[in-house]
């Protein structure tokens, strides 16, 4: 499906962007700790409402 080169350059930007990504959010975490205060809770809202989501649409299926 792919050529090898294209999985080599895809394997290579992947570990590119994770390293990007990762010299970039410790650059800005003093930042983060400032402006984002709390969104923690906002992230842990979200993933209860997929799961409760989720449990229903098993429960209904049944």
């Amino acid at each position: 499906m792919f050529s090898t080169g294209q999985l080599i350059f895809a394997g290579l930007f992947i570990i590119a962007f994770i390293i990007i990504m990762i010299f970039s959010y410790r650059k800005d975490i003093n930042l983060h700790k400032k402006y984002y205060k709390g969104s923690i809770y906002i992230l842990l809202g979200f993933i209860i409402f997929i799961l409760l989501l989720f449990f229903i649409k098993t429960r209904l299926n049944h």
